[in-house]
């Protein structure tokens, strides 16, 4: 995190502000590549294991 502090840091100091702007929309996009991944991970476990519950109540019968 102090790598991504400096860089922002050393853009804004510098007076590219039209770099850190394309920085920080990349910042953005990552944080919500990562939440959606997050979602699709969790949809996915639910639904295995909705499957799982439905093999085992076929199984017993």
């Amino acid at each position: 995190m102090k790598v991504f502090r400096k860089i922002r840091q050393n853009l804004i100091t510098e007076g590219k502000l039209r770099k850190y702007l394309l920085y920080a929309v990349g910042e953005i996009l990552l944080v919500m590549i990562g939440i959606l991944l997050a979602f699709q991970v969790n949809s996915w476990n639910t639904q295995r294991l909705k499957n799982k519950a439905a093999k085992i109540v076929l199984y017993q019968y």
